[in-house]
């Protein structure tokens, strides 16, 4: 027998809106079951969050999304992507047949999926798009950041809207929270004050989930989004989904790094200004060990790297390397992208800030990491280029390290469990969405008249 208490609560529980159909046109079957589900949930709720890992097709979800949506509104939708991403979704979209174009302005603009880069926004008229997708959506982390407010406030109004991104940061739920409100799910502010409690016993005073609200969060996040490390955590099968090997290589730098001295309770002082002084010092071997072995051979590579000046140390030492910076102009950066891609360039230099996000780089198997940053999204995404579903080959991560860098190990290491205990969480919400969605609902249908016993018809 069920719990009336508990009954009782799953009615009080905080539940997004659905601003969607209430009659779901038919999916195309295209899709594998877990995505069609996906798209399906999106068009009930209107506006949700897709957060499928790498490789699990996120991008033709958005297409089949995206065209459905541009049917119940006026026609046009916007698929808004990173650096070089654009030409990647078209090019999906004319795989699978959907009508879609790459625009950079308005002027470009027509029936259908326009899919255009975030850095030409202010080139589009929000008001002419009736549906809007965000690919990579991770781009409104900040809810402060001008990109954050310049999208929210474009699209506030809009009916429908998507966000997908595959990481929503795990130790930063203000990243959900700003996925929340440009979703017109709930406030940042409110999510916030609703969920969470401000640590004051920590020196960042980071805000954590309150204790009690932490299974209510999640049905929360699950009656507007979706989540999936793999197709079993949506109900399907996980048959032809599997990761290759990914082997990671550690390399000591050798050079002039600073004298770490002993802290508080004996461990070394290790903060954010030490590892840079760390990076610095050691930039010139740590340059060399990267061009030596991504030049090795003739396979393709990406050399990632944290600033400038790390790599002109690259190039300097090898001058066949290309790049992409932030200085170049889009069509520079695009092509260059686009010659990686096709395989025309070899060896890639660039940070993962630029071009760690939504590209498909399944015909690379080689990274070298020229330093590392205490930023776990910046790690995922960047390794996530290659080793994704579809990969056929094992992945080589090479990470060139000095002297007290082991710290930014240990910090990964810690958000990649904090990562894997939230999908966790949510695969366990978005199961028990999805039961209590399968259920069926019979209406009551009396057979039996009653009477009234003749005391009560009597008074």
């Amino acid at each position: 027998m069920d719990d009336p208490y508990q009954a009782f609560l799953t009615r009080k529980a905080t539940v997004a809106p659905k601003r969607g159909l209430e009659v779901l046109p038919p999916i195309s079957s295209t899709l594998k079951p877990f995505q069609a589900k996906s798209v399906a949930f999106g068009l009930e709720a209107g506006s949700f969050g897709l957060f499928l890992d790498t490789g699990l097709g996120k991008t033709i979800c958005e297409l089949e999304w995206a065209t459905h949506a541009a049917a119940a509104s006026n026609g046009r939708a916007l698929i808004m992507t990173p650096l070089a991403v654009a030409w990647q979704i078209k090019a999906e979209a004319d795989r699978f047949g959907y009508q879609a174009k790459v625009i950079r302005s308005q002027d470009e603009a027509g029936e259908g999926i326009n899919i255009c880069n975030y850095d030409r926004v202010d080139a589009l008229d929000p008001q002419a798009f009736g549906a809007v997708a965000l690919d990579e959506s991770s781009i409104i982390k900040n809810f402060t950041g001008k990109t954050t407010r310049l999208l929210t406030d474009a699209f506030k109004h809009h009916r429908w809207k998507l966000a997908a991104t595959a990481t929503p940061a795990p130790n930063d739920h203000m990243e959900i929270g700003t996925h929340a409100e440009f979703l017109s799910v709930m406030a940042s502010n409110e999510m916030l004050s609703r969920f969470f409690i401000n640590d004051t016993s920590t020196a960042s005073q980071q805000w954590r989930l309150k204790g009690h609200a932490e299974r209510p969060f999640w049905d929360w996040m699950a009656s507007w989004s979706r989540m999936a490390s793999l197709p079993s955590d949506l109900g399907d099968k996980d048959d032809g989904y599997f990761l290759p090997p990914m082997h990671v290589f550690r390399h000591q730098a050798e050079g002039q790094a600073p004298v770490l001295t002993d802290g508080l309770f004996g461990a070394l002082e290790v903060s954010a200004t030490t590892i840079f002084d760390i990076k610095r010092r050691t930039a010139e071997a740590r340059a060399k060990m990267a061009a030596d072995i991504a030049t090795a051979d003739d396979e393709p590579c990406v050399l990632w790297v944290d600033t400038n000046d790390e790599a002109d140390r690259l190039r300097a030492i090898a001058p066949g390397l290309a790049e992409v910076r932030g200085s170049m102009s889009p069509e520079e950066k695009e092509d260059t992208l686009r010659r990686f891609a096709d395989g025309t360039i070899r060896k890639l230099v660039s940070k993962a800030s630029i071009t760690g996000y939504g590209l498909n780089w399944q015909h690379c198997a080689n990274a070298v990491f020229v330093g590392r940053t205490f930023s776990y999204e910046a790690w995922y995404q960047a390794v996530r280029r290659f080793w994704r579903f579809g990969q056929k080959r094992p992945v080589n991560v090479h990470l060139i390290v000095a002297e007290g860098e082991d710290a930014i190990g240990r910090v990964i290491n810690r958000k990649a469990d904090d990562h894997a205990r939230m999908k966790a969480a949510m695969s366990l919400a978005m199961r028990r969405d999805m039961s209590r969605s399968s259920q069926t609902k019979v209406p009551y249908l009396p057979t039996h008249d009653g009477r009234l016993p003749a005391w009560l018809c009597a008074a």
